[in-house]
Order: C-alpha cells, then structure tokens, then sequence
C-alpha cells in the first residue's frame, strides 16, 4: 500500500485539488462522529487518484472550498463506498455535493450481490482480498492519529478504483449501467441533507396508532425536538427521547428543564395543529384486504428479483409495497428503471 500524504495545512490544499484535476475517477471515504452531535463531525477526508492516497485532517484545515472544485468536476467520477453519509458529511462542511458519485454498494446490489454490502465484504468478494476491520469504534477526533488509524483510513480507499471497475464491467454485462447512474444520480440531491424540520415527526415509529389528539401533539413534539437538537447540535433523545415524546403526548409527565418546557409549550400554541393531522402518518396499519393486496406484491417482486437474479429490495423494498397497497404512488418502483423492471407489473397487479 502507497503511504497516505497527511494534509493539515491550508496552503497544501490547492497542490491537492491540482493533482486531483487530472485523473477520469477519485477515490473518496470520510471518518467523523456523530453520537454526540446532531450533525456529523467531520475529522478526515480521505482521497486517492493516480495510486496516491490523501487523508486531509479536516479538523485542522479552514475550509474544504479549495478541493470542491475538483470533487465536483463533471469529468471526473468520484467512488464512494455507501455514499449517502460521506456526501451529507462533506456537504454540511463544504454546502456543495461531491459529484458525479459511483456508489459501489449501489453497483454491488444492482449486479445481485448484498444491497448492504460493507466495504471490506466486497473487497474480499471481487479482489479475495482481506482489508483489517481493527479501527472500526476508533474515536476520529483525536490527535495524532496512530499509524494503526492512518493504515485504516487509507485501506478504505485503497481498493475503490479496482472494485469499481469489476462492478463497472459486470453491469456493462447485465445492461445495468443505468441502473447506478439513476440511483447515484438521486445522491446529489442537496435536500438529501438539509431535510426540513416540518417533516421530522415521519420518523416517529407507531404514531398512526395513537388517538387524534395525542397523534398531533406527537408530531408538534417531535417538530420542535428536531429544531432544538439542530440549534444546539445534539442528538434528539438527548433532548427527548421517542417513548418521552408519546408520554407528553398522552398528558403524562414532561422530564424537561424549566427552559425547554416553557419553550414546548410556545411550540404547542404556534403550531399548526390541523394542518399536522391532516398529515399522513407513514405507519398507519393496514387493513386484513390490504395486508393481503400487499402479499400479493411481494410475491410479484420476488418473482420478479428471482429473474433478475437481485434482491427484492433492490426492486421494491416492503414499505413502498405497503404504501402502494394503501392507495400512495409516490414510491421509487413506479419510477425510472424501476418503472420498467417492476413497476408496471405492480399497478397492473392493484388495478
């Protein structure tokens, strides 16, 4: 392996985004934090083009500004191993989104393999290669990092360029190709990583089987929670946890301070409680016709992944079915590739 160049001073940045400019595909892993944040803290970017790996101490540099342009340029793809949280990691540092993406374990699942395939499984699936997992719980904020850390960091770009190029050559193969271009292409959506605090409350799990009231008082909870964490960067349930936020619901006890139940309260008389309910709760509970309207999709896309030789959720996951069998066409499988594999067979199956 190439011994990773340390980057940590401003002035080294723009040597850097040269020599990025140069090469068709860059290399691109993150390390940061985030059980003790809201946000993820960003603590090492780590890049590789043209057999050389950078690990850029994004805790000591000012500003990632001077390398966007490069991992933005159109000419150049950008290989990242289950992008999604590097991508919100950079963009909340830098407000830009690294692009083009090819996402190998988006790759990886539309060629049949693992939907969730972690990165070192697949090094080891396609190279029979086997990349040390030691490093996995290590606390990135810290410094100096040890030669066992910067190992690790760099082995999590070492093998993007030689995975990618076999993912590449197998969907070449399958017709595929734009299977991942649609996919990824979804990934550079800026709202991917600024979702807005209104819509907080879908993350609460059984929220459509609580009665009117306390469903809409969960929901202006839930809104306020997430403003609160993200003003003070801190994780929700350390400012209220999801069982917390159904007792307040019901009338039950309120564990916050002073401060926060009185700022609740004002959230209680601002909020817009009608227009909350009349909100659809993304867990409502089927009906016995429709569990079974939903059964009878799944077994058309299994049917359908067992010919494609892909997961079934890689077509249509479980809860997309169960929003199309509860009346929603919102759902990926109705769109774009999917549309055309396993889309038109599910509205012909509930028309």
């Amino acid at each position: 392996m190439p011994d990773a160049i340390w980057i940590d001073q401003d002035a080294e940045l723009p040597a850097l985004a040269l020599a990025l400019e140069s090469h068709a595909w860059i290399g691109v892993d993150t390390e940061f934090l985030r059980e003790r944040t809201f946000f993820p803290k960003l603590c090492l970017l780590q890049l590789t083009a043209g057999g050389r790996i950078w690990c850029v101490d994004t805790l000591r540099i000012g500003s990632l500004e001077p390398l966007m342009p490069a991992l933005t340029a159109a000419a150049s793809r950008k290989i990242i191993h289950a992008a999604r949280q590097d991508l919100e990691a950079v963009y909340l540092s830098a407000k830009r989104v690294i692009s083009p993406v090819f996402d190998t374990q988006v790759a990886a699942g539309c060629i049949g393999l693992k939907p969730q395939v972690g990165y070192a499984e697949l090094v080891k699936t396609l190279l029979d290669v086997v990349v040390p997992k030691g490093q996995t719980r290590t606390d990135w904020s810290k410094r100096p990092l040890t030669p066992a850390q910067l190992d690790y960091a760099a082995d999590d770009v070492l093998y993007l360029g030689d995975i990618a190029d076999l993912l590449q050559l197998r969907l070449k193969e399958l017709g595929r190709e734009h299977w991942v271009l649609e996919d990824c292409l979804a990934l550079e959506d800026r709202q991917l990583y600024e979702p807005h605090p209104a819509q907080a409350w879908v993350r609460l799990r059984g929220l459509a089987q609580q009665p009117p009231q306390a469903r809409t008082r969960a929901k202006a909870i839930a809104v306020w929670r997430e403003k609160i964490a993200r003003n003070r960067d801190l994780p929700r349930a350390w400012i209220l946890d999801d069982t917390a936020i159904f007792s307040i619901a019901h009338g039950g006890p309120n564990p916050l301070n002073d401060s926060l139940a009185a700022s609740l309260e004002q959230a209680f008389k601002e909020s817009p409680a009608e227009a909350l309910d009349q909100q659809p709760s993304q867990d409502a509970r089927p009906t016995p016709e429709q569990k079974a309207r939903i059964e009878r999709l799944a077994k058309i896309v299994d049917a359908r992944a067992a010919e494609l030789k892909v997961s079934a959720e890689i077509l249509a996951p479980r809860g997309e079915l169960k929003a199309l069998a509860m009346g929603s066409h919102d759902t990926h499988s109705l769109s774009g590739w999917r549309r055309e594999e396993i889309g038109d067979r599910l509205l012909a199956a509930i028309s």
